[in-house]
């Protein structure tokens, strides 16, 4: 059964990840000033609001978990974060002079890693963060979307939802991350093939509020033909929520069209080699190399 890294916390997980304690790794003061921030950190904004909140916490009772660094590679006396990167800002802006920390052998991966699975059990990263951390994991270190999901805890389909995001245009993506579109308006988005039309459904979605149905919908019509187009007839509302359940069940857009003496055809859409394979997966029950050999 797959493991559930999100739900151990942490401290489980700098056990499985880093190389057993030794009696070396006491706890120990070293300066701030000598701590770098994680390079590989897939969170790009901390708000002032919340490193104030934690720095007035520190400041009224200490430091009550210490950070975990590795050494500096190459470097003397350095140190780069392991974990605990928004305690590490928030005793900087306190002005504080040193700091304890445990100092732990860690790869770059578990770096990554760690920073990824701590910023997802406290939701910190935006969808568009979490796509790029999933990326870098896969292009850094050559892994699978399957080794990323066993890595984070994750389903797999769940991994390759957030990396399709990253195909979106770039306008949309900053929509994305600046919150004003959510996970579910910028997968339906990815059905609309021509940049120009997407980008324009984004700023409409935005400015108009529109739900994430009403963005499915009009993402549909832009994909079913050009605009001017003659509309297509009116979908019957039995047929309508089936197609939304398998949707919502698949994590991509979904079709069913019917005929004359019940026959009819699904079209499931995927995008890409490994959303087909995701895809084959949920609908099979087993994983494409199964079949093909």
């Amino acid at each position: 059964m797959k493991r559930d890294r999100l739900g151990k916390g942490l401290g489980a997980l700098l056990g499985e990840y880093l190389e057993p304690a030794t009696a070396e790794d006491e706890l120990r003061k070293v300066k701030v000033s000598a701590i770098s921030p994680n390079p590989l950190q897939p969170r790009r904004t901390f708000t002032d609001a919340e490193l104030d909140e934690l720095a007035a916490s520190i400041s009224e009772n200490g430091l009550l978990q210490p950070l975990v660094v590795r050494p500096t590679p190459g470097g003397t006396d350095r140190f780069e974060l392991v974990a605990g990167e928004r305690r590490f800002r928030a005793v900087s802006r306190l002005g504080w002079d040193d700091v304890s920390v445990v100092v732990r052998d860690a790869s770059d991966e578990t770096l990554l890693v760690l920073a990824l699975v701590e910023n997802l059990q406290r939701e910190a990263l935006n969808p568009l963060e979490e796509a790029e951390g999933y990326r870098t994991l896969g292009e850094r270190f050559s892994l699978t979307q399957a080794d990323i999901a066993r890595a984070v805890g994750k389903d797999r389909s769940t991994v390759a939802n957030f990396l399709r995001l990253l195909n979106l245009p770039p306008s949309v993506r900053k929509l994305v991350e600046s919150g004003e579109l959510t996970m579910g308006h910028a997968r339906a988005l990815l059905s609309v093939a021509d940049p120009v039309r997407a980008a324009e459904l984004a700023r409409n979605a935005v400015k108009d509020g529109w739900s994430v149905r009403e963005i499915e919908r009009r993402c549909g019509n832009a994909s079913s033909g050009k605009r001017g187009a003659r509309k297509e007839r009116p979908v019957d509302p039995v047929v309508r929520a089936l197609e939304e359940t398998l949707q919502e069940a698949l994590s991509t857009r979904v079709r069913i069209r019917r005929g004359r003496g019940g026959k009819g055809v699904i079209e499931i859409t995927f995008h890409g080699t490994d959303d087909f394979e995701r895809v084959f997966e949920l609908v099979a029950g087993q994983d494409v190399s199964e079949v093909a050999g």
